[in-house]
């Protein structure tokens, strides 16, 4: 069911005067090629002076209002659009750079959509815009007890009581770390059901034991609605979470100084992309090390 305000939510888990960990389905980073461009020293820095009413978090109807200040788009299909127009209007070499180093496929799973495209059933920038407007920018900024994994550290060392700590999560790379093989699309029930024995197992492996009403939302295949595949995409999230504090996944962050200043990486991943095509390497390099000098 839905859980509200999620400032509320958060004030609320660490009043019980316990760590928490939450892990987002969406994205917590921005793509170097674009990070390249900014004064701040990392993404914590620039999402704690990020303002609600930000030309940033607007999202761009045509290429003609593109810009590295406002750089979401588009607002709704457009006949020949391409995200190598796209990338090209933010001045960018190719559509490879888009992407942060954690969206671009591996050899266990695919890409993810890159976090400024905003069309398409898997794109995750409109719940970026939600979550860093609503939520964590107006948080952050009034000194909420908010700690960003892994630009602070690592997930262990940024556990302390008073303190919540943030890690994103993408279901798809949850769902290889547990064994799950969906016989169907994610969003089909009779799919999610499917797959209710092996989540099952998964979570009696971790030692997790549902609730009732997990049960027999587990056994319902999540339910017949729309909703069904992000009360899926929850319990994954909550499990990748499980896994790592317990161990049973490493708490992995590349050595790139991208990665843990600006463009942050999902919860439990360990695999690391496919290179780039050698062209697009060198271009990729190029604009990161102007950026570090």
């Amino acid at each position: 069911m839905p859980v509200g305000d999620p400032a509320v939510l958060t004030a609320g888990l660490l009043a019980a005067g316990a760590p928490v960990v939450l892990g987002l389905d969406l994205p917590l980073g921005l793509p170097r090629a674009w990070a390249a461009g900014r004064p701040e020293p990392g993404f914590p820095a620039f999402l704690r002076a990020l303002r609600s009413d930000s030309p940033f978090l607007r999202v761009s109807e045509g290429l003609d209002t593109v810009s590295p200040d406002r750089p979401f788009y588009p607002a709704r299909g457009l006949r020949g659009m391409t995200r190598a127009a796209h990338a090209a209007a933010l001045g960018m070499e190719g559509p490879e750079h888009l992407s942060r180093l954690c969206d671009r496929a591996t050899a266990e799973r695919p890409a993810g959509a890159p976090l400024f495209w905003t069309l398409g059933a898997n794109q995750t920038g409109k719940a970026a815009i939600a979550a860093w407007r609503d939520w964590l920018a107006p948080s952050l900024a009034g000194g909420a007890p908010l700690r960003l994994w892994p630009f602070e550290g690592p997930l262990h060392g940024l556990l302390a009581p008073g303190h919540a700590v943030l890690a994103e999560t993408y279901p798809a790379e949850a769902m290889r770390h547990l064994g799950l093989r969906l016989p169907g699309s994610k969003r089909a029930r009779e799919a999610r059901l499917g797959a209710a024995p092996a989540l099952r197992a998964a979570m009696e492996r971790l030692g997790v034991l549902p609730s009732p009403a997990s049960r027999d939302l587990i056994a319902a295949g999540f339910g017949a609605d729309a909703a069904g595949e992000d009360r899926l995409d929850s319990l994954l999230g909550l499990l990748c979470v499980i896994a790592v504090l317990d161990g049973a996944r490493p708490d992995f962050i590349p050595d790139d100084p991208w990665v843990t200043r600006w463009e942050g990486w999902v919860l439990g991943q360990t695999a690391l992309p496919r290179p780039l095509p050698e062209r697009a390497a060198e271009a990729h390099i190029s604009t990161a090390s102007r950026a570090m000098m």
